[in-house]
């Protein structure tokens, strides 16, 4: 899957897991299409190996998800699985999103192919 405005940084764990951050920083008019991109990755994650887990089993994953306004104010911000969408309010100014998703070796593995650049 291509991605316009995540792009992802690995960093490998002890005990062979995996972290994958993304930081993008957009004006309100742009913040439609980066939720759509942070929707297809957590979904992705969410339809291939379930709901989030913070590694409780082999396959587990989890993530963490932080916004900030243009004037580092902390914008309130989290993804529903049910509806598969980000939720936060509207924004005013630029936001910043960083997007962390940690997952096992077999999680990794299948994130790297997913979200590979080309």
């Amino acid at each position: 899957m291509h991605l316009d405005y995540l792009l992802f940084d690995s960093t490998d764990e002890p005990g062979g897991s995996c972290s994958f951050d993304a930081l993008a920083s957009v004006l309100p008019a742009r913040m439609p299409a980066l939720c759509e991109e942070i929707a297809a990755v957590l979904g992705w994650a969410h339809r291939s190996f379930g709901a989030p887990s913070a590694f409780e089993d082999a396959d587990g994953w989890d993530f963490h998800l932080q916004g900030s306004g243009e004037h580092d104010e902390p914008l309130q911000m989290d993804y529903d699985f049910a509806r598969n969408r980000v939720v936060m309010p509207p924004p005013r100014g630029r936001v910043t999103i960083a997007l962390t998703v940690s997952g096992s070796p077999a999680f990794a593995s299948a994130f790297s192919e997913a979200f590979a650049e080309p």
